[in-house]
């Protein structure tokens, strides 16, 4: 694996934070390696490292070696039953903050000895991370890349986000056309643009003050009077700031789901944390 992934990131160091490792045992790793097969494998240089003609050729057989051995642990795991794992999760903060704490819970009582790491990002990390094999899932919004396996598990709603002595606070529905009369606070996780989609769709133009990927940072600012807003549903539960949601005259939305690489080749644990979520949406 460590030799796969240093010709993948065309770096010693990228790799060693891929797996885990410290950058000089990944360097060790690979010359062993080089020296059981009595071949050069990879050119180093000042900017990272290259294939070798050598390391080319191999390449393909020890990809094809690896997840043949992925198989087989599954097919062992299996035959032993789930009794632990690890399960690495690409989220972004909404997801995080208000799904993943009640979805663990429940999903520990039958697997309590699972162990997880949480990776917090935008869409484009998440899925990056995903393809790179950094995480072994990710909430996403959806569509995602094409190389991706992916299940729908919610739709969540845009809403309006505005001071509490907002002239259209006591309006059931906050017209669409309104958001372009003040200062606007843009949220973007990184190139999936949801929020400027609504204005693309109905050929308005913002007057964009402030932009980020931080949903409380947004808050924070539209409490103090600072502009207006749109944040999805999910991540205005429990919030702390003196501020108002209203749902769109024009409704909008994005729809979550949780993405994977391969489900024949993911791990048990990861495919049984799979399938909860399955039954949890359809339950």
């Amino acid at each position: 694996m460590s030799f796969i992934k240093t010709a993948e990131c065309g770096s010693f160091t990228k790799a060693a934070e891929l797996l885990n490792y410290s950058q000089a045992s990944i360097s060790r790793m690979i010359g062993d390696l080089e020296g059981e097969w009595k071949v050069s494998l990879l050119e180093r240089n000042s900017g990272g490292v290259r294939l070798t003609s050598d390391g080319m050729k191999l390449l393909p057989y020890a990809k094809s070696l690896v997840a043949e051995f992925e198989k087989l642990q599954m097919e062992i795991d299996e035959l032993n039953g789930l009794q632990s794992g690890l399960i690495r999760i690409g989220t972004f903060s909404s997801v995080a903050t208000h799904w993943l704490p009640n979805i663990i819970r429940e999903f520990q009582k039958d697997y309590p000895n699972m162990d997880y790491e949480l990776l917090l990002g935008d869409y484009t990390e998440i899925e990056e991370w995903i393809l790179e094999g950094r995480v072994d899932c990710g909430f996403l919004r959806l569509p995602t890349q094409p190389e991706l396996e992916t299940i729908f598990l919610e739709q969540d709603k845009l809403m309006a986000v505005i001071p509490e002595n907002h002239p259209l606070a006591d309006r059931e529905r906050f017209p669409v056309a309104a958001l372009c009369n003040e200062p606007f606070m843009l949220l973007e996780k990184g190139a999936k643009a949801e929020i400027s989609e609504i204005f693309e769709r109905n050929h308005l133009t913002p007057k964009v003050r402030f932009i980020t990927w931080d949903d409380y940072a947004i808050m924070s600012m539209v409490e103090s009077g600072l502009g207006i807003s749109i944040l999805p549903q999910l991540i205005l539960k429990r919030v702390p700031y003196k501020i108002i949601a209203k749902e769109l005259d024009v409704p909008a939305y994005r729809r979550i789901g949780l993405a994977f690489r391969n489900k024949k080749t993911i791990s048990l644990a990861v495919r049984r944390f799979i399938e909860y979520l399955q039954y949890r949406k359809t339950s």
